[in-house]
């Protein structure tokens, strides 16, 4: 009996010496940079991020009882919660925008203290303030953010926006962009961000598009400048996404806004074959969709080469493209001449915070009535895409993303009061799985 014990003794402490020489052994192979290995999707969650210095760019020792204790619980929690999410319908695309600032992020607030715009008939823009909001408080916007006034580059609302994307069972955000050193003229150039965007999405399992905004001097060269640039930068990212056509090919997708300012013939030369500047049946080929607002623009679209066309406005009855009654026939136009339809829904139109004279076009949201209306006007004709306006148009409040209620001073914020913050991202959801259960049907 002893003996077989000083045996077993022994033979534990060999398994012992063999596992502490592969630990040094494996010590040993670990990168100089390395912290906590990988340091992907620790700059999405501040405090680890700071736990782990990534942001400083000093090196970390190694802390595996602290990890173990603290930052790993926290990691495997987060993606445990992105497994309990809705899956992610990729025929619901959503606008998304970049363009905001706050001083701790950015040095100063963007967008968020957004001009009170004029009214063009002088002695109307007579009856109307001007000025600026002032923010933390008087924001460019008819609701309030319940993430406050945020940065866009904020990477704690990065993440917190995909997250509430993916919980609406949205599948591909359309990023709104301009080329780089390019903005709006209430923002700055953001397409240094798009990698965040990208990385986040990801992470979600979403898929980013890109929206591009009618900048100055736009044309079919400057556009081809950009369809490479885009594609060639951000084309390999697991995220970039890419429309399964009818003939099998894979192609990425592009909104084009305001694409009725240039002329059919221009944008022929990008997206004919025989164009000058065409893509087609080349490494930039992609899918191209125009903006409809007036209803001689489909005609426009079919000559230019579009691939199909988006109405964006949330507005019921604002443009012929974005009046629900028309949308029958505008899909029926799609399919007689091979083009994708994409109807843009809203939960409401509110722009009197940036345009105080434009309350005719406001639609008041109807306790989530009006969205509904709208998804269900979407579903009737059919599409195989449908777009939402928006996830975050604060200043057009068209936005889904959640809100809350605010008063200052005199004035009192809009609000989805009786329902919760999220409320729009719930219905977005039940209309997701709907438009889902619709498609499988329409197969049948």
């Amino acid at each position: 009996m002893l003996r077989h014990r000083r045996r077993t003794r022994i033979t534990l402490g060999i398994f012992v010496l063999i596992i502490c020489f592969v630990m040094m052994g494996l010590k040993t192979l670990r990168p100089d940079s390395a912290a906590f290995g990988s340091p992907f999707g620790l700059g999405l969650l501040p405090d680890v991020r700071k736990e782990s210095n990534l942001d400083t760019g000093r090196r970390v020792e190694a802390q595996p009882k602290a990890w173990t204790q603290s930052v790993a619980p926290r990691f495997a929690a987060m993606q445990s919660e992105i497994e309990e999410l809705p899956p992610p319908n990729y025929d619901l695309h959503v606008f998304y925008y970049t363009w905001y600032g706050n001083p701790q992020f950015d040095g100063k607030y963007i967008h968020w203290n957004h001009k009170l715009l004029k009214h063009w008939d002088a002695k109307i823009a007579n009856s109307y303030p001007t000025g600026v909001h002032v923010p933390p408080d008087d924001i460019g916007a008819n609701f309030f953010p319940q993430l406050g006034p945020y940065s866009s580059r904020d990477p704690s609302v990065i993440d917190a926006h995909m997250k509430q994307i993916r919980s609406a069972s949205i599948g591909v955000l359309s990023l709104s962009w301009y080329p780089p050193g390019m903005s709006d003229e209430n923002g700055q150039p953001w397409d240094d961000l798009v990698p965040a965007i990208l990385d986040a999405a990801h992470r979600y399992s979403l898929q980013v598009t890109f929206h591009i905004e009618p900048y100055t001097n736009r044309d079919d060269r400057s556009l081809r400048s950009n369809v490479v640039y885009i594609i060639d930068k951000y084309g390999s990212h697991p995220a970039f996404y890419r429309y399964k056509t009818s003939t099998g090919r894979t192609l990425p997708m592009f909104y084009i806004y305001d694409s009725y300012v240039t002329s059919p013939d221009t944008w022929a030369n990008l997206l004919t074959i025989s164009g000058s500047e065409s893509v087609r049946n080349t490494p930039y080929d992609g899918i191209f969709i125009a903006l409809i607002v007036d209803e001689k623009h489909k005609y426009d679209i079919h000559r230019s080469g579009f691939d199909g066309l988006y109405t964006y406005f949330a507005t019921n009855g604002f443009s012929f493209g974005s009046s629900h009654n028309h949308w029958s026939s505008l899909k029926a136009f799609c399919d007689t001449n091979n083009l994708i339809f994409i109807p843009s829904v809203g939960p409401g139109y509110m722009d009197t915070s940036i345009r105080p004279w434009n309350f005719q076009n406001t639609r008041k949201r109807i306790n989530g009535k009006y969205y509904e209306t709208s998804l269900n006007a979407a579903l009737m004709v059919r599409p195989s895409i449908i777009s939402i306006t928006s996830f975050n148009e604060w200043h057009e409040g068209t936005q889904i993303e959640e809100a809350v209620p605010k008063t200052y001073r005199q004035f009192k914020y809009e609000d989805y009061l009786p329902h919760k913050p999220n409320v729009y991202l719930q219905l977005t959801r039940k209309w997701s799985e709907k438009f889902t259960k619709e498609k499988d049907n329409w197969l049948i």
